[in-house]
C-alpha cells in the first residue's frame, strides 16, 4: 500500500463541488457568514497549521537550530531516522489536541464551502471537470494568490527562506498524499494553465503559481486574459439582414449540441464587410452566449498553441462563443487536447481551407450579398439623413453600387451626412478588400480620348449599357431562375499591342464610376498544384460585391487551351486547374474584361462563356492623324500641332502605328526637343517615333520620308 493510500481521508477529500454539508458534532452549521475566497484562504490555514505543528516537534526535539546554511547532527538524525515519515505525522496528528482542533475547524470550513449556493470554486471546478486531488491543489494555490503574506508561511513550512511559493511537494504534504507529488503533466490544471509550473533556481522544485484570471474570476472580476489583449473583441450585435439563414443555422447547432453533445464549428464565409461577424453574433445572441472574436494573424506560430487554449479557457469562464479571423488559420492546426467550448465559428473567405478536427461537427455558411432593398434599409438605419437625400439620388445609389453592411457602417461611423460624402467613403472601404491581389487604376480617359472603329465603339457602347442596367436586372427572380449561373458580364478585348484594349476598359470603368482593378498574375499564377485556381477564387469572392471592373490583362496565361494529350502528370493538373477557373469564373457575379494579343489560345469553353468578344485593329492613317493630334495637342499644346500637322498627316499615312506607339512618340519627341532648346518639330516626332519602332524591329524607310516630305510642303 502507498504512502498516499494509508493517508486517504485525513485531510484530503474536503474540497468537494457535489453533495450538501457535513454535520460537525452532529449539527448542521450555520448559513456561512464568510466569503469564499476568505474560506479558501482559512483552509489553507488550517492545513498549514497541522503541518507547522508537526514540524515544530519534530524542530524542538533535535534541539538545535538549523537552516539553510548548514545541515545540523540533530537534523541529520531525523532524516536518517525517517522521524518525518507522513504515516507518523498523520497518527501524531490524530492525537495532538492542537491539531485536532485544526482539523475541526478545516471540517468546518468545508461544510461552509459546500453550503454556498453560488460557489465560482465549484462552478470552475465543473467546468473544466478537475478531479479531487486537482480541487485540492488549485485551491492551496489560489489561496496563496489571494493572500500573498502566505507565501511566506510556505517558505516556513519547507524550512527554506529562499522558497516563498507553493510547491508539489509541500502540496503532497499538506493533503496527506505523501513525499513525492501525484498531479501529472496531463492535469487540467497544467494543460490549461490553471497553475503554472514555473521553474526556480538550479536544483530548487518549481513554483506552482495560479494564473492572475482564475483568481480575479474567482474574486468575481471577468477580464480578458492579458495573452488576448489586442487580439480579441467582443462582438456587437447588429440588426440581421432578411436574406441571411439566421433562424435554420440556430435551429442546425441546438439540434447537434441536444443530440450529439458534439462542439460545432461553423465556417461563415464571404468576403470582408459582408457581415459575417454580425451573423455569428447573431446566431449567438439567439442561443444566449455573446461573441467574442479572436484576429489570430498577429499571433506567433510558436505561440498558437497557447494562445488558443486561453481563448477556449476564456470562452468557458464567461461564456462567449467564439469566432476565429484570419487567413493564417488556413496553415495551422488545430490543436488537439485543449477542451472546447461548444459553438465555435471561423470566418473566412471562399478557397480557404482548414485543418481538420475530428471532435467537432463541420458545418459552412455562404453569406449572401445584401439585395436592393436590404441596402436600402441598411442606408436607412446606419444614416438616419436619408430622409434628406434627393429620392432620385438615392434610389440610384442603391441600385448601381453593391454596396455591403460593413461599406455602409463605415460611411456612417466618418459622422457624414450628405449622399455624396457617404458614397465616396463607403466606396472607399470597399478599395481594400483585394489587397495586393490587384491594382486599382486611374481612369482618367473618356469616350472621346478612345479613337477606335465605329463598329469597335458601337458594341463598347452595348457593353457599358448592360453594366450600367444589370443590376437591377437580376432582382428579378425569374431572370435569375433562367440563368442559376453565369449572370456576370464578360468581356474579351482581343487585338494586338497598343491599340486601346486597356484604354477601353478604363473609359467604361469611368463612365460607370466603377473601379478599375488590374489583377496582378505574380500573385495569382503559381507553379504549385491548385494554388492558381485558389488565389483565382478569393480575387473573384471579394470582388464579386464590390463596385468594381475586374481587368486580366494577358487573360491567355490564365485560360489558355487545355492538353488534348494528358502525357504526364503536369498535363493532367494544368487541366484540372483549368477546368477550375472555368467554374469559379462563370460562378462570378460582377463585371470582368479580358485582354489577350492571342485570342486563339484562349480555351474554347471559356470563350463561350463571354458575352462579348471585341476585336481591335491597328488604327487605319485617318485614326492615326487623330491619334497625333490628340496627343500632341494634349502635350505640347495647339501651337505645336498647328506647326508640324502637315507632316503628321504625311506620317499617318505613311507609317503603320498603333496608339500607343503614338503617345509614347510625342513624349519622346517633347523631352528631345527640350534636350535641344528648340520647339517641337517633325524632326523630332520622326526621331522618337523610330525609337518606338526599333522595339519591333521596325524603321523608317528612304520612300516613306520622301512621301512624308513632300506631305510637309
Amino acid at each position: 500500500m502507498t504512502e498516499a493510500q494509508l493517508l486517504t481521508g485525513r485531510r484530503n477529500g474536503k474540497a468537494r463541488t457535489i453533495g450538501g454539508p457535513e454535520t460537525v458534532g452532529g449539527l448542521r452549521p450555520p448559513i456561512p457568514a464568510r466569503s469564499e475566497v476568505e474560506l479558501i484562504v482559512a483552509r489553507f490555514r488550517c492545513m498549514a497549521k497541522c503541518r507547522a505543528l508537526w514540524l515544530q516537534k519534530l524542530w524542538a526535539e533535535e534541539g538545535e537550530p538549523g537552516g539553510r546554511a548548514s545541515v545540523t547532527h540533530a537534523e541529520f538524525a531525523t532524516h536518517i531516522a525517517d522521524r518525518d515519515a507522513p504515516q507518523l505525522e498523520a497518527e501524531w496528528l490524530r492525537k495532538d489536541a492542537k491539531a485536532i482542533e485544526a482539523e475541526d475547524a478545516l471540517r468546518m470550513i468545508d461544510a461552509e464551502l459546500d453550503a454556498l449556493t453560488e460557489s465560482r470554486f465549484a462552478k470552475l471546478a465543473n467546468i473544466f471537470q478537475l478531479g479531487q486531488e486537482d480541487q485540492l491543489l488549485l485551491q492551496a494555490a489560489l489561496a496563496v494568490a489571494l493572500d500573498p503574506t502566505l507565501a511566506r508561511v510556505c517558505s516556513y513550512l519547507q524550512d527554506n527562506a529562499s522558497r516563498p511559493y507553493l510547491t508539489e511537494e509541500l502540496a503532497s504534504r499538506l493533503f496527506g498524499y505523501g513525499r513525492v507529488s501525484v498531479w501529472s503533466s496531463d492535469s487540467a490544471l497544467f494543460r490549461l494553465a490553471l497553475i503554472e509550473r514555473r521553474d526556480g533556481a538550479p536544483g530548487e522544485p518549481r513554483a506552482l503559481i495560479c494564473d492572475p484570471l482564475i483568481r480575479d474570476w474567482i474574486l468575481g472580476r471577468s477580464e480578458l486574459d492579458e495573452s488576448l489583449i489586442g487580439y480579441a473583441r467582443y462582438q456587437t450585435v447588429h440588426s440581421a439582414l432578411a436574406s441571411w439563414p439566421l433562424l435554420a443555422e440556430c435551429e442546425f447547432i441546438r439540434t447537434a449540441l441536444n443530440d450529439r453533445s458534439t462542439p460545432v464549428r461553423m465556417r461563415i464565409v464571404g468576403p470582408r464587410g459582408i457581415g459575417r461577424r454580425t451573423f455569428a453574433a447573431s446566431i449567438a445572441s439567439e442561443l444566449g452566449l455573446p461573441l467574442l472574436v479572436i484576429e489570430c494573424d498577429a499571433v506567433d506560430d510558436q505561440n498558437w498553441r497557447d494562445f488558443f487554449m486561453r481563448a477556449e479557457r476564456q470562452a468557458f469562464l464567461d461564456r462567449y462563443a467564439l469566432a476565429w479571423c484570419g487567413e493564417s488559420l488556413a496553415r495551422r492546426a488545430w490543436p488537439r487536447g485543449i477542451p472546447m467550448f461548444p459553438l465555435q465559428f471561423l470566418i473566412c473567405e471562399a478557397g480557404q481551407e482548414f485543418s481538420p478536427a475530428p471532435d467537432l461537427l463541420e458545418k459552412t455558411v455562404t453569406m449572401p450579398a445584401p439585395n436592393a432593398a436590404e441596402r436600402e434599409l441598411l442606408w436607412q438605419e446606419h444614416v438616419p439623413e436619408t430622409k434628406t437625400w434627393p429620392h432620385e439620388d438615392f434610389r440610384s445609389l442603391i441600385r448601381q453600387h453593391r454596396l455591403l453592411p460593413g461599406d455602409i457602417a463605415a460611411a456612417a461611423h466618418a459622422g457624414s451626412a450628405g449622399l455624396a460624402e457617404c458614397k465616396q467613403i463607403a466606396i472607399e472601404s470597399s478599395r481594400s478588400k483585394l489587397g495586393n491581389l490587384a491594382q486599382r487604376m486611374e481612369c482618367p480617359f473618356t469616350w472621346d480620348d478612345l479613337i477606335v472603329s465605329d463598329s469597335v465603339r458601337d458594341i463598347l457602347h452595348d457593353l457599358e449599357f448592360e453594366a450600367r442596367h444589370r443590376l437591377d436586372f437580376w432582382e428579378h427572380a425569374e431572370a435569375r431562375r433562367i440563368f442559376p449561373q453565369g449572370r456576370g458580364l464578360l468581356a474579351l478585348l482581343s487585338g494586338p499591342p497598343g491599340t486601346g484594349k486597356t484604354m477601353a476598359a478604363q473609359v467604361i470603368a469611368a463612365s460607370l464610376g466603377y473601379d478599375l482593378y488590374r489583377v496582378n498574375l505574380a500573385t495569382v499564377v503559381s507553379k504549385w498544384v491548385g494554388e492558381t485556381s485558389q488565389n483565382l477564387e478569393r480575387i473573384l469572392t471579394r470582388a464579386a460585391t464590390m463596385d468594381a471592373v475586374l481587368l486580366f490583362d494577358e487573360a491567355d496565361a490564365l485560360f489558355s487551351k487545355r492538353a488534348t494529350e494528358v502525357r504526364d502528370a503536369q498535363d493532367r493538373f494544368a487541366n484540372t486547374d483549368t477546368a477550375y477557373l472555368l467554374q469559379a469564373i462563370e460562378s462570378y457575379p460582377g463585371i470582368g474584361l479580358l485582354t489577350s494579343n492571342q485570342k486563339g489560345s484562349i480555351d474554347p469553353a471559356f470563350r463561350r462563356r463571354l458575352r462579348f468578344v471585341v476585336e481591335f485593329a491597328k488604327p487605319n492613317a485617318a485614326e492615326q492623324e487623330t491619334l497625333w493630334k490628340k496627343a500632341v495637342t494634349a502635350l505640347a499644346g495647339e501651337g505645336a500641332f498647328t506647326g508640324i500637322a502637315p507632316s503628321l498627316r504625311g506620317l499617318a499615312q505613311n507609317v503603320e502605328a498603333t496608339g500607343a506607339q503614338i503617345k509614347n512618340a510625342v513624349l519622346g519627341a517633347i523631352f528631345i526637343a527640350k534636350r535641344d532648346e528648340r520647339e517641337l518639330t517633325r524632326d523630332h516626332i520622326i526621331k522618337s517615333l523610330e525609337r518606338e519602332l526599333a522595339k519591333e524591329g521596325r524603321a523608317i524607310g528612304v520612300r516613306e520620308r520622301e512621301r512624308m516630305a513632300g506631305h510637309a510642303k
